[in-house]
């Protein structure tokens, strides 16, 4: 058994060497004792894969680098998958928020880019969208932003998983180009 361990432990290994991460912000943090000051760093980091899976996590340590870490590991833990259409963009627009911060994601044509600011930038990199366009209204904590944009993230659902639950056909949840739903042009 213990070998089948180590193996796991290595695909981990390897499975963790493609992932993007991407550091939000640390912060140089005090704590007053009687000699003084004891400073620390609190770190911030998304990771993704780039492929529809994205996770945040924050660490604190007395160096960079150890914070750095500890909010990785924690980040790769809570990692989520959420599902792209033709793997550039969100299949929907969809509205997030947490605490004072609240934010709008909407889906973008092909060479928009990515319009966001700040932490939803570091998302959206990692998780592999190409085009979208994001907007964020009240506080600019990047903790709360991070918060918010995932909480919008795990609002998304694909066509797919919407027709299966509601017992209908893609055809007939998507709407067209044109703007027509195929059921509405039937009734005319």
């Amino acid at each position: 058994m213990a070998r089948e361990q180590r193996n796991d432990n290595k695909r981990d290994d390897k499975e963790g060497s493609d992932l993007i991460d991407k550091l939000v912000s640390i912060n140089r943090v005090a704590k007053v004792v009687k000699g003084g000051r004891r400073f620390g760093f609190a770190a911030l980091v998304v990771v993704g894969d780039g492929k529809g899976r994205v996770g945040y996590g924050s660490g604190k340590a007395k160096e960079v680098s150890d914070a750095m870490r500890k909010a990785l590991e924690t980040a790769k833990k809570s990692m989520i998958r959420i599902p792209l259409r033709e793997g550039r963009t969100l299949h929907h627009d969809v509205r997030g928020h947490f605490g004072a911060g609240k934010v709008m994601i909407r889906m973008a044509p092909a060479g928009t880019g990515i319009i966001a600011g700040g932490p939803m930038r570091a998302v959206f990199e990692a998780l592999g969208v190409h085009d979208v366009v994001a907007k964020s209204v009240g506080t600019s904590n990047p903790h709360n932003m991070l918060k918010a944009t995932f909480n919008a993230l795990d609002e998304m659902r694909a066509p797919r998983a919407v027709a299966a639950k509601r017992g209908k056909k893609v055809g007939e949840i998507i709407e067209r180009r044109d703007g027509v739903r195929p059921e509405d042009k039937k009734e005319e």
